[in-house]
């Protein structure tokens, strides 16, 4: 028989894999990273933090975006003063988001010397390419983890190849070159990158250090070296595990990269948090980064951030752009809604709309969706039928189309996420 099977085809999801569970608290916010927490999207604010309210109005949008932990740069004295005044302003605005202080070179100094900017952050990054060398390397190191220690704050041990540790480095290659048959250079460097995050954390462990309070970073910016770093890295520890390209780059180049290398390691059970470090675009907001993060997440069925609008491509079908600008306007106003839908309508964010634009798909796409329409295409008459939980239930006409439709999407989320639905559900 045509087409017959012996087995079901199995369904694809992504493979777990059980790590060590961090927690990242603020006041009663407490955002759990490994075991078996949801995959947490991060971003990075790019103000100067001497910046109190500029940053703070940043962190506050890349929060509302999805962002559920937000570093910002701690790198001089004054930037280190501003932190509680940062974390202040947070909370006046009920910003509840972790905030993690990023660390390099002088860290140590910071944390020490500005208690109230330790106690302030959630979370701080250590990168220990650059805590000092020689016999500073342990010493600079150590007070930051015991600064970490002091508040109880979790850690981010993050390596990158662009900043890596260069004795370590040396000492790899040399003995390589000592092998009877030498590596290539590039399995060198995917070993230092390796060795220097699973070395500073069990040193860290030595000093007293909770390992659960330990996330590990090996970050690249090519994708099949993420991939085989991070597989790599996964095999070699069970630390929860922060993923992202070192510089994804801009625009389209930025998105695709990051999500060919986070789908691939996701898919296989490796990464706890993520972060698409994407260069905005002329004019283009901050936020971006945190959208691209969530569809990632969305995309694989790991997480619902916000509702799903299917929409076809448009063909030589499809009489106008109208379907375009519809699939748009909904998806638009669904985001801009999502800070108050959250606590509102919970599960908001698993409804699935569908706005297609002729009736060879759109008929059936709009019946898998839990609402969704299907547009007049070329010779079609001009009725858009609407179809609610799989089932065909008005035609809409005339020029209102899209406002019609849009009243009829907050009509059904009302109906089945408000306190009515919910009661009727429960």
């Amino acid at each position: 028989m045509m087409g017959a099977v012996e087995q079901p085809i199995p369904v694809a999801h992504p493979r777990a894999r059980l790590t060590k569970q961090a927690k990242v608290v603020w006041g009663n916010r407490v955002v759990t990273v490994g075991g078996d927490a949801p995959v947490r999207v991060q971003s990075m604010t790019n103000t100067d933090t001497v910046d109190a309210i500029g940053t703070a109005i940043q962190v506050k949008e890349l929060a509302l975006a999805g962002s559920e932990m937000v570093r910002i740069t701690v790198n001089t004295p004054e930037a280190a003063a501003q932190v509680p005044f940062i974390r202040e302003q947070l909370d006046r605005m009920g910003v509840d988001v972790p905030l993690v202080g990023d660390f390099h070179y002088n860290g140590h100094r910071l944390l020490t010397e500005f208690p109230a900017c330790a106690e302030a952050l959630s979370k701080y990054r250590i990168n220990p390419g650059n805590v000092g060398k020689g016999d500073k390397r342990d010493r600079q190191f150590g007070q930051m983890i015991e600064a970490a220690m002091r508040w109880n704050k979790p850690v981010r041990i993050g390596v990158n190849w662009g900043s890596l540790d260069q004795d370590l480095l040396a000492s790899l290659m040399d003995d390589n070159s000592r092998r009877a048959e030498p590596w290539p250079a590039q399995p060198v460097m995917y070993q230092a990158l390796i060795a220097s995050a699973v070395e500073s954390a069990r040193r860290a462990e030595e000093m007293g250090m909770d390992g659960n309070q330990i996330i590990l970073s090996c970050k690249v910016s090519g994708v099949q070296d993420l991939i085989s770093v991070y597989r790599a890295l996964a095999a070699r520890c069970d630390y929860a595990l922060h993923l992202g390209l070192t510089e994804a780059g801009m625009g389209t180049k930025g998105t695709v990269a990051s999500a060919a290398a986070l789908a691939v390691l996701l898919q296989e059970g490796i990464g706890d948090t993520i972060r698409v470090s994407l260069t905005p675009q002329p004019g283009e907001p901050r936020t971006q980064e945190v959208v691209i993060a969530t569809e990632i997440l969305q995309s694989l069925g790991l997480r619902s951030f916000v509702p799903s609008v299917t929409a076809c491509p448009g063909c030589g079908r499809t009489t106008s752009v109208t379907f375009q600008e519809m699939a748009k306007q909904i998806d638009d106003f669904m985001r801009a809604q999502m800070p108050l839908w959250r606590t509102r309508y919970p599960g908001v964010e698993k409804l699935k709309v569908a706005v297609m634009g002729c009736i060879v798909n759109g008929p059936g796409e709009s019946k898998h969706a839990d609402i969704g329409i299907s547009l007049p295409g070329t010779g079609e008459a001009p009725a858009a039928p609407v179809f609610i939980d799989g089932e065909k239930k008005l035609t809409l006409r005339g020029e209102r189309i899209t406002q019609d439709f849009q009243a009829l999407v907050e009509n059904y989320i009302e109906q089945r996420f408000g306190a009515s639905g919910a009661s009727k559900a429960g």
